[in-house]
């Protein structure tokens, strides 16, 4: 009776290790024995995973330049809507000048009932010498302050008249704007306190424009302000 011969496992491994690095054939077999089907063709899957990748940074890379383009049109449009907005604000800021220096002296003394009323400084016109005079005089003599003769030479419209109910003359201040503004009922109270810091006698400031919001109107009633509306063209 033949001894039964026992394999050592480890010998065994080690002659089959052996002989697949020696054959890639038979290393081929052996793979294709022990794996599927899907794990021999990972690799071909993987090649294709990374040139998918690769074509997808390609893309995203190119979508960043285009989006970069676009911020930059973005920003030359809004330039060009800013610069457009600007145009049309002056070209109805100097509509609205045109349309008051025509009715500003019949709008002022009606409601505030003067008489006589004489545009001395407007944006349509030259300001009056004697005015200007004036004002010079109250500036050297320390009457006024620098910033106060800015503001009286910046100031929309200056109109001089007289009273109806009592016959003294009075200087008023008009203030311009599309909308008017808390702004503007502040330039035009200071452009008031200016005038009669100049001459020494009653002044009056009124806010001029195609609308102004119910906050701002109490602003101007509290302030002794006079707004007047204009009617939009057309």
């Amino acid at each position: 009776m033949a001894a039964n011969t026992q394999l050592n496992p480890s010998s065994l491994i080690a002659r089959v290790i052996a002989e697949l690095q020696a054959s890639p054939e038979a290393r081929r077999l052996l793979l294709r024995t022990l794996l599927t089907n899907e794990f021999l063709g990972m690799p071909a899957r993987l090649d294709q995973v990374e040139k998918d990748i690769a074509e997808l940074k390609a893309d995203v890379a190119e979508l960043k330049a285009d989006v970069a383009v676009l911020k930059t049109d973005v920003a030359e449009l809004k330039t060009d809507v800013a610069e457009l907005k600007t145009d049309v604000a002056y070209l109805k800021g100097s509509d609205l000048e045109n349309r008051l220096h025509r009715r500003i002296r019949a709008r002022v003394s009606q409601a505030l009932e003067l008489r006589r009323a004489q545009i001395v400084q407007s944006p349509l016109q030259e300001t009056q010498t004697d005015y200007a005079d004036h004002v010079q005089e109250a500036l050297e003599s320390g009457r006024i302050t620098q910033r106060q003769d800015v503001r009286l030479e910046a100031t929309d419209f200056i109109i001089h008249a007289q009273r109806r109910a009592d016959g003294v003359m009075v200087w008023v201040a008009v203030e311009a704007s599309n909308r008017v503004h808390a702004s503007d009922i502040e330039r035009a109270c200071a452009t008031a306190e200016a005038l009669n810091a100049v001459f020494g006698t009653d002044s009056v400031a009124v806010v001029a424009g195609y609308g102004i919001d119910s906050m701002d109107a109490k602003r101007a009633t509290a302030a002794g302000v006079e707004y007047l509306e204009v009617a939009l063209p057309g």
